[in-house]
């Protein structure tokens, strides 16, 4: 079993950013996936950004060239640098943690609240 723990969610004003960090604990001995979605009322879970075994990397349009995803494997965790936020940017974001390499199940964490308002 694997655990979840983000952390650096919060309320940012237009055009600041914010940095969430997501540790993982368990069963990690795997270098599998981890990255984040986002979810608002009423929609479905979206991809926000993912690194997959051996660095490589997913954005969603909407938020290239403005997020960055990193990990530190050492660690176990990944981080998700937001720049340039803006108020759709508003969600919860999930951490995720691919089940096994490639795969497109995840382990969930609890998601934490980014708020993008002046």
């Amino acid at each position: 079993q694997v655990q979840l723990v983000e952390s650096g969610g919060g309320l940012a004003q237009p055009g600041g950013s914010l940095r969430l960090s997501c540790a993982a604990s368990g069963s990690v001995f795997s270098p599998v996936g981890m990255g984040w979605y986002r979810q608002t009322p009423g929609n479905q879970r979206e991809l926000v950004a993912i690194m997959r075994y051996g660095g490589i990397t997913n954005y969603a349009d909407s938020v290239k060239g403005r997020f960055s995803i990193s990990r530190d494997n050492a660690k176990n965790t990944v981080y998700l640098q937001m720049n340039s936020l803006k108020p759709e940017d508003t969600a919860v974001y999930y951490c995720v943690r691919e089940r096994g390499v490639g795969s497109n199940q995840y382990y969930w964490g609890q998601g934490t609240q980014v708020t993008v308002s002046s």
